[in-house]
């Protein structure tokens, strides 16, 4: 079995989680939408995963909408003792799957109620606000009244910690004027670096940083000296692709998705790869070539 503990650990509100975590988004149907094509393979998926190490799980009861938080309770609950979920408030899907924002206090409310009753927990571990910008990227602009929605659900004991998603630095030092920020959920990959900046800033206010779509999620991130590069080190193009991103930054906590056990294998794995300093700066500049 693979030993996902080789890519250490790293504090998750006050919590010490192991860096490669698991996202529960492609657990739902074509599109996140909808019920997965093999159930039975969801819920397999996600006992392996955690009988594999993995104690770090990514979810939100808009995948599906509903649907991938009422295949982690029938898989896993009751839950181990362990085992961090995070969700994230602030979107909800229209009946033919759009994604549009649902950020009203009122709304980030029955959003916590919704995921706490599908999960059958009494308590959220941490919850991100995502924020609805401009497509898979940030927009400016103030984010105070949620947070501040997001604070007093903290207050009132329904959350223990709190984070945040798809926002700026500006807006994370706005958040964190309201209450303590535990993690930052943006989109970055081998392709997308355009947070580099912010994972150190973090980075140093000790604060993780969860990338989505850390494999390019709509974007590819697969190209010919990828793959050249995989070969050498005896890999998969997706595995040097997350073994960089764990070695690009100590705060930086992956989550990546799949819907087969073959595929989780082979995303844990990465856990056991290790790219010397002169590879480090050849994948990076693959990226850079791929982005341009």
């Amino acid at each position: 079995m693979t030993d996902i503990g080789r890519a250490g650990t790293y504090r998750l509100g006050d919590r010490e989680v192991r860096r490669m975590g698991y996202g529960a988004m492609q657990l739902a149907g074509p599109g996140v939408f909808g019920p997965p094509r093999d159930r039975a393979e969801a819920v397999a998926v996600l006992r392996e995963a955690v009988g594999s190490g993995v104690d770090h799980i990514d979810t939100s009861d808009y995948y599906g909408p509903f649907v991938t938080n009422e295949i982690i309770r029938e898989a896993l609950a009751p839950y181990p003792g362990d085992l961090v979920i995070v969700t994230k408030l602030g979107a909800r899907r229209t009946d033919d799957g759009g994604w549009v924002p649902w950020n009203r206090p009122e709304d980030l409310a029955q959003g916590l109620r919704d995921n706490l009753d599908r999960l059958g927990l009494g308590q959220m571990f941490a919850v991100n606000l995502r924020i609805m910008g401009d497509g898979h990227g940030p927009s400016e602009g103030s984010v105070s009244e949620q947070f501040e929605a997001m604070a007093k659900l903290q207050q009132q004991g329904h959350v223990r910690h709190l984070g945040i998603s798809n926002v700026t630095r500006a807006q994370v030092e706005e958040a964190l004027s309201i209450a303590p920020v535990a993690c930052v959920q943006n989109m970055y990959n081998l392709v997308h670096r355009e947070d580099d900046q912010l994972i150190d800033w973090l980075a140093g206010q000790g604060i993780a940083y969860v990338p989505f779509f850390p494999l390019g999620g709509f974007s590819p991130i697969q190209s010919q000296a990828l793959s050249t590069v995989a070969s050498e080190l005896n890999a998969t193009p997706m595995q040097v692709a997350l073994a960089w991103l764990l070695q690009r930054a100590p705060n930086i906590l992956l989550i990546p998705g799949t819907s087969s056990r073959a595929h989780l294998r082979e995303n844990l794995e990465a856990t056991e790869l290790n790219l010397p300093g002169d590879m480090l700066t050849r994948v990076a500049m693959i990226g850079n070539a791929v982005r341009a």
